[in-house]
């Protein structure tokens, strides 16, 4: 007398469904990384009420000390223009100033009519305000 089952129970499961989750988390963290480039220099920002976040193609940070760096490499002021030229070879662009609360505006006047002039656009980077 044979009292066990022909049908055996199979404890495994198909793991296709994982790869995908982790597929795609992979590609969100991946896509929204590169929207915000957070600039390794310590600048005091401004503040303001409203904060867009843009894809910047050329940072541009002043220091408290006078200090202008492009994309993190420290620069002159006299040859700031040449080295804008040079990021900027394309045309067009946008150019994000991280300049510190302190510095006077006829630096912030000085860079923006560098990237004016190199047809770039200019934009302000501030911190969000309360």
């Amino acid at each position: 007398m044979n009292l066990r089952s022909n049908n055996k129970i199979e404890a495994s499961f198909s793991m296709a469904s994982m790869t995908d989750l982790i597929f795609l988390l992979l590609i969100f963290f991946m896509l929204t990384s590169s929207f915000v480039t957070p600039s390794g220099l310590p600048v005091n920002l401004p503040s303001s009420k409203s904060s867009t976040i843009e894809v910047q193609k050329v940072s541009v940070t002043i220091t408290r000390d006078l200090n202008y760096y492009v994309n993190d490499k420290r620069v002159t002021r006299g040859t700031l223009e040449g080295e804008l030229k040079s990021r900027l070879s394309g045309g067009g662009g946008s150019v994000v100033l991280h300049i510190d609360k302190d510095v006077p505006s006829e630096h912030l006047v000085y860079v923006a009519g560098i990237a004016t002039s190199l047809e770039a656009k200019v934009v302000v980077a501030t911190k969000p305000g309360q």
